[in-house]
């Protein structure tokens, strides 16, 4: 086991990484930008490095400056979280290079996901099932043409290195086809430095369901299940519930075991979340994530484990403290973002806490980095908390979550908390009945 291990984050998930390190008996290493000296993330580690000035481009995506603060603090490991370098190939070689062990997948299997057409390819060739589309990437309008004729409108042009819903565009018919395919490449291009695109089929009410996948790297892998996360604006996830409220134990037993084969095959080691559209009963992949989630404690909740323990054992080369047989659903579990954001424009709105009190209570879980007095910086996301309830059942966690909503105090910021509270009351949302379409018409009818 390693005896010191560096955070490569901040927030909330800096936080959730540190009580994981002190649970298990490893010192843990905060780094921060000047920003962050006050952060509870670095009052809560065993010691702390600060690696730059506030843009994260200057900080928590300098490579050099968080391997220096491992070798100045002597940490064997960097856990990177979600976001900022989780994601990136050549910051996990250069740790290998730099003789620091990265806690998730290796660089191979970070590269081969982190590309949509690549990744698809993979995912078929191990018998996941994909979404109808091109074969590989589109170059030029005829082309797309021919692959949205051939696959039938409508369709959606996604970037290869895409995510956070830029670089994606839908076309309704031929005509739009046209507009949307320059459009998206021009967003790939702006946001990704990469302008290639794909086709696929646009389904029409479509959930978006995950598979939590966990691997040791030796060949061998589980499945935890899967959480719905289709309540989205502008493809950013906002509430996230386990196990799905549509999905029959059949499926989940079988989308989760071929999910489970399919990394056992490749060797992945660690936490890793596979994506998809489920629609009439069929799953579609969309991508796969090589990281730890945002929403991955409704997973903890319902299965009752720790998955970034998991990560730190697995990237120790010690083995997963479970199999798959002992894996067992209890309850139902949701989490909503709360994020600094005023309600409807969804502004960003950083800004001094002047007040801050958690929610308690049987089943509720409060992943925060928040405290009275902390002054948001603007540098950075504007997710400030995570909410996660856990019942017996869905009906105990929507009546729990609207409660603990009610208690908690953010005082000094506006942030999103109204908007769950009005969610709550919606029909749809406690029978379970939405798309990922269903958020942003129900923001439409009520604020136009």
């Amino acid at each position: 086991m390693f005896d010191k291990i560096l955070i490569a984050n901040r927030g909330e998930i800096a936080l959730r990484v540190i009580r994981a390190c002190r649970e298990m008996g490893v010192a843990s290493v905060a780094i921060h930008s000047t920003a962050d000296e006050d952060a509870m993330h670095v009052r809560m580690a065993d010691e702390s490095v600060c690696i730059g000035p506030a843009p994260s481009s200057a900080s928590y995506l300098s490579m050099p400056a968080i391997i220096s603060a491992c070798e100045i603090t002597g940490a064997q490991a960097i856990h990177p979280g979600y976001g900022f370098l989780s994601e990136n190939a050549g910051f996990v070689q250069m740790l290998e290079d730099h003789g620091i062990t990265f806690i998730g997948p290796r660089a191979e299997h970070i590269r081969i996901m982190g590309d949509k057409i690549t990744a698809k390819d993979t995912m078929k060739a191990l018998g996941v099932p994909c979404v109808p589309g091109s074969e590989g990437g589109v170059d030029d309008v005829d082309d797309a043409r021919k692959v949205a004729a051939e696959i039938g409108y409508p369709v959606i042009i996604k970037a290869t290195a895409g995510g956070g819903g830029r670089g994606m565009k839908v076309a309704q018919d031929e005509k739009g086809l046209e507009v949307a395919f320059r459009t998206a490449r021009a967003e790939a291009k702006a946001a990704f430095g990469n302008p290639d695109v794909y086709i696929e089929k646009y389904l029409q009410k479509p959930r978006h369901i995950e598979i939590q996948v966990f691997g040791d790297g030796k060949g061998r892998a589980v499945h935890l299940g899967e959480r719905d996360c289709s309540l989205q604006r502008r493809h950013q996830k906002v509430l996230e519930e386990a196990p799905g409220p549509v999905i029959t134990d059949e499926q989940r037993a079988r989308i989760g075991q071929v999910c489970a084969d399919a990394v056992a095959k490749i060797g992945y080691a660690g936490a890793g979340t596979i994506e998809f559209l489920f629609e009439d009963g069929e799953f579609y992949f969309i991508e796969m994530n090589t990281r730890l989630q945002v929403e991955h404690p409704v997973t903890e909740a319902i299965f009752g484990v720790d998955l970034v323990r998991q990560q730190i054992l697995v990237a120790a080369g010690e083995e997963m403290e479970f199999q798959q047989d002992e894996l067992s659903i209890r309850g139902h579990a949701i989490e909503v973002r709360i994020n600094a954001e005023k309600v409807p424009g969804f502004s960003p709105c950083p800004g001094r806490i002047s007040q801050y009190h958690a929610p308690g209570g049987l089943g509720i879980r409060m992943d925060s980095a928040l405290y009275d007095g902390y002054s948001i910086p603007p540098y950075y996301d504007s997710l400030i908390g995570k909410l996660i309830v856990h019942g017996r059942d869905r009906r105990e966690a929507l009546a729990r979550l609207d409660r603990a909503l009610g208690e908690l105090i953010v005082d000094g910021i506006d942030t999103t908390v109204p908007l769950f509270s009005d969610l709550l009351q919606e029909p749809d949302i406690q029978s379970g009945n939405y798309s990922i379409h269903w958020l942003e018409r129900w923001l439409d009818r009520k604020y136009g």
